[in-house]
């Protein structure tokens, strides 16, 4: 009867790279930080009642303008967001995450307006999400 033994696999026992990590960290800053920007044109552009979006359009609630108010408001944030993440700590990543939840859930109610635009940047924030959670974190701090 032989004996099997284990193999050794690579990698075991060893912590994961933190450059990996800090790469999926910086990727979410500067995804945050653009899809916060180009809400604020959206914002604007909602604002000033521009022909750019679907005209006759119905949103779960209120109109264009009150939209172009609320996606102001949540890309102020984002890039506020953007930037906490970049200075570090625990504090900047959690409130990324709620940001970039909270701007997920409010592109996918402007749809209406401008679709593509919206899932493309609901999209966005679901990477963002993932990197703050999966790969942000103690080793991060530690490789900045």
């Amino acid at each position: 009867m032989s004996t099997m033994q284990p193999r050794a696999v690579e990698g075991a026992g060893r912590p994961r790279s933190s450059r990996n990590d800090a790469g999926w960290v910086v990727f979410a800053a500067s995804a945050l930080g653009f899809a916060g920007v180009f809400g604020i044109i959206d914002g604007v552009v909602a604002l000033t009642k521009s022909r750019f979006f679907i005209g006759n359009t119905t949103f779960v609630f209120s109109d264009l303008n009150t939209w172009g108010w609320i996606i102001l408001a949540l890309s102020v944030a984002a890039v506020f967001a953007a930037l906490s993440i970049l200075r570090g700590g625990e504090a900047a990543r959690w409130f990324g995450v709620a940001v970039a939840g909270i701007n997920a859930l409010g592109q996918l109610m402007f749809a209406h307006a401008y679709p593509f635009w919206a899932l493309s940047v609901f999209a966005l924030d679901a990477l963002v999400i993932y990197a703050l959670v999966a790969h942000a974190g103690a080793r991060v701090r530690d490789a900045f």
